[in-house]
């Protein structure tokens, strides 16, 4: 019943989606599912569960029913006010990684969200120190309680908007910077999927061409990398050869655009010489 509500609802999976509401309220996954599927509605929290379905039927995130999302084998908190994490995101995160290599540094990421980037960057780059700037007070909530729920990483949380000076003041001699910023274009944010419009308009809204952060990180934050430092932005299908412009415009050299899995441009990475 849930997966035909949901995709009568024109939920994009609803087959998975309904699959993930059965392991959250009842801890049944496929096979258990077959099995039990005809007396969950037996169960006590059948309640909960009918109505997780119509939140979800109605487009609210599935994510934020959950209230928590896996992004490369971590488990993050999330909900209303922060960017759902989205596994697309894991292409900037290697490939800055496979950039950095072993060595320990000091980081930055901006626009940080639930804190996805900074958490599997240090992840895949032991010894690694990040700082994480996120201007929303409601994604700063998510952002600290992911951070004190992997303590082993010791990455620290501060408020700040990272299109002004001051912010990118406070910073210096970085290894890298890395940001998956807002980078919709302000005319395309009512075309997008009702689920995305429920996300907050902060962590999507780039600007009337979707390049504002892009400059921004080019003119402030390209100078707060030391010698041999890397910066990685993710971006949007179609703006690779734009944020590839701007950041050797910035000075980057070795400048590389790089693809996620569906053969689509994602993430842009440089090095500072």
């Amino acid at each position: 019943m849930c997966r035909t509500r949901l995709q009568a609802a024109g939920v994009e999976d609803p087959g998975f989606d309904a699959l993930c509401l059965c392991q959250h309220f009842f801890g049944l996954d496929r096979p258990g599912l077959a099995v039990h599927g005809e007396e969950i509605c037996l169960e006590d929290k059948a309640g909960l569960f009918r109505q997780a379905a119509e939140e979800r039927a109605a487009r609210r995130p599935l994510q934020y029913i959950l209230g928590r999302w896996e992004f490369m084998g971590l488990t993050l908190q999330v909900g209303e006010g922060v960017l759902v994490p989205r596994e697309d995101t894991a292409v900037l995160v290697e490939a800055v990684a496979e950039r950095l290599g072993e060595k320990p540094g000091r980081g930055v990421d901006l626009c940080a969200g639930s804190g996805a980037v900074a958490l599997g960057l240090c992840r895949l780059c032991p010894g690694l120190e990040m700082d994480c700037v996120e201007l929303s007070g409601e994604a700063l909530g998510y952002l600290r309680k992911n951070l004190a729920a992997y303590p082993e990483y010791g990455i620290c949380a501060q408020e700040g908007d990272v299109l002004r000076p001051e912010t990118a003041a406070l910073f210096d001699g970085l290894d890298v910077v890395v940001s998956n910023p807002p980078y919709i274009a302000r005319s395309a944010l009512p075309t997008l999927q009702p689920e995305v419009q429920r996300e907050p308009s902060l962590a999507l809204d780039g600007g009337p061409d979707g390049l504002r952060f892009y400059r921004a990180i080019a003119r402030l934050w390209v100078p707060k990398l030391k010698p041999g430092g890397v910066l990685g932005v993710e971006i949007g299908e179609e703006q690779g050869a734009d944020a590839a412009q701007l950041l050797r415009q910035a000075g980057l050299e070795e400048v590389a655009v790089h693809k996620d899995w569906a053969g689509l441009d994602r993430a842009v990475t440089g090095v500072k010489f």
